[in-house]
C-alpha cells in the first residue's frame, strides 16, 4: 500500500481503526433504497448512531480495496446483509456498533462511513440516486445531484479499476 495520504477511519469507541491510503475515488451521498433500507437496520442496533442525513442519504467515501486494511479490531467487525443473498454487506464495529464501510463484494472498492473519519473527512462531491430521497426531504443545492448514477461516478470506478490492475 502506498505510505502517502494515510488515514484512519475510527468506531465511535477507539476498538476498531481502519487504515485507508490515498484519497477517496469520490464522496458520495446515496439516496438508494438498499442505502436506506440498510441504514435504518444499522440504526437500530443498540447505541448505534445515525446513518441516514435529514435529507435521507448516506454519506459515503469509495476508497479502492487495495488501500484499506483494519489495523486494529477486526474480530469486532460483523457482516449484516439487507437479505441472505445479498451482494452488499454493510460491516459495523459491534463493540459499539458503529457502522464502518460497505463492500458490494462484486466491486474493486469499499464505502467507508464518512463519519467514521471525524472531523478529517473529505466532502461529499455528488448526490447520487435521488430518485429514491423522500419527496419531502431537501438538500442543499451545493452539491451535484443525480437520479442515477452520473458518467463522473462510473467514470471514476473504473479509473480506480485500471489503477488496481496496473498496480498504480
Amino acid at each position: 500500500m502506498p505510505s502517502t495520504n494515510h488515514t484512519i477511519a475510527q468506531c465511535a469507541c477507539g476498538s476498531v481503526e481502519i487504515d485507508v491510503y490515498g484519497e477517496p475515488i469520490l464522496g458520495a451521498a446515496c439516496y438508494c433504497d438498499d442505502c436506506q433500507k440498510g441504514a435504518r437496520q444499522l440504526e437500530a442496533l443498540p447505541g448505534a448512531s445515525q446513518l441516514m442525513g435529514a435529507d435521507g442519504g448516506t454519506d459515503l467515501l469509495l476508497f479502492r480495496k487495495d488501500r484499506m486494511k483494519c489495523s486494529k479490531g477486526s474480530d469486532f467487525l460483523r457482516d449484516y446483509r439487507i437479505t441472505d443473498g445479498s451482494p452488499t454487506r454493510r460491516v459495523v464495529a459491534t463493540c459499539c456498533n458503529s457502522a464502518m464501510f460497505l463492500d458490494f463484494q462484486k466491486g474493486h472498492w469499499f464505502s467507508a462511513y464518512r463519519a467514521r473519519f471525524g472531523n478529517n473527512a473529505p466532502p461529499i462531491q455528488v448526490r447520487i440516486q435521488t430518485k429514491y430521497r423522500p419527496e419531502s426531504r431537501s438538500t442543499s443545492n451545493e452539491i451535484p445531484e443525480y437520479k442515477s448514477y452520473p458518467l463522473k461516478f462510473i467514470t471514476k470506478l473504473m479509473v480506480a479499476r485500471i489503477g488496481m490492475l496496473l498496480g498504480q
